[in-house]
């Protein structure tokens, strides 16, 4: 398994492949990669890719309350 950043991966297959092997669409790996969303690809051993994303818990951050 070959494990790769998200912008990476893009750079290797273009954004129209990478969309299409990830099942989404150029507009979303474009956000994505905009926003600087750490998501790692990983290719599976039959050839298929696979990716995921790793936040930070809770994803947003903590409103103070003020009294």
């Amino acid at each position: 398994m070959k494990e790769t950043s998200l912008d990476q991966f893009v750079a290797e297959k273009g954004q129209s492949e990478a969309a299409r092997l990830l099942g989404v669409t150029p507009p979303a790996i474009y956000k994505a990669i905009a926003a600087g969303r750490h998501i790692r690809v990983i290719e599976l051993s039959d050839g298929t890719f696979q990716a995921s994303e790793l936040r930070p818990f809770p994803s947003q951050a903590l409103k103070l309350q003020v009294a």
